[in-house]
């Protein structure tokens, strides 16, 4: 019974991010070559993650793993080595911009286009077929965004549109944590202090960039 629960969960997310793929290569408006260098670009990324997530369940379980190296494989992934796989993926996507001179942003705009709608579909299994209690406020939130990532595409540039999007996502998961007993993203579930981080970080930025303009 547990194996098949685990089998259904890998499913659902499988399909919810093969989904977010697909309507990224059908309706985003990039050229053809483009869209296929960005999902080359972000599948790889998407490698990166899983990689990331059982070093972080070797890393922070590694008494276990030295004691029982093959035992790591019971532990399934919490949320404390998402974490630490996003954190490493920031740190990548940092130094392949800074070292490799790599342009990030246009990825990072397929990115939340491909984020966004995966979210949406995982978040929408759950109401309708897993019957999830607090998945609602989430889709919610995502069918939101969503809608406010399109309309934003035609009126400001990338940059603003992910840093308003970021605060708009975090801001909206901590009013979610306060309204209900917990959030989850992906079937992670999210701590208020990590979102925080993502909070505080973005809405810096804004205030920076407002603040720049001005000068």
């Amino acid at each position: 019974m547990a194996i098949a629960s685990k089998l259904t969960a890998v499913g659902i997310l499988v399909i919810s991010i093969a989904l977010g793929f697909l309507s990224f290569y059908l309706f985003s408006e990039c050229p053809k070559e483009q869209k296929k260098k960005h999902l080359e670009e972000l599948t790889s990324l998407l490698i990166n993650f899983v990689v990331f997530i059982w070093l972080g369940k070797i890393v922070l379980n590694l008494s276990v793993f030295i004691l029982d190296p093959l035992s790591i494989l019971a532990y399934p992934s919490d949320s404390s080595s998402f974490y630490f796989a996003i954190t490493l993926l920031v740190l990548l996507l940092f130094y392949k911009a800074k070292r490799k001179r790599m342009h990030v942003l246009p990825l990072l705009e397929s990115f939340a286009f491909v984020f966004l709608i995966s979210s949406f579909v995982y978040e929408c299994i759950q109401v309708v077929l897993e019957n999830h209690p607090y998945a609602f406020g989430y889709l919610l939130l995502l069918a939101l965004l969503i809608m406010g990532f399109f309309f934003l595409r035609e009126h400001l540039t990338i940059s603003l549109i992910l840093i308003l999007l970021i605060t708009a996502w975090s801001f909206g998961i901590l009013l979610l944590a306060i309204t209900q007993p917990f959030v989850t993203v992906f079937g992670y579930m999210m701590a208020p202090w990590f979102i925080g981080i993502f909070f505080i970080t973005s809405v810096g930025s804004l205030l920076y960039r407002l603040r720049k303009r001005r000068l």
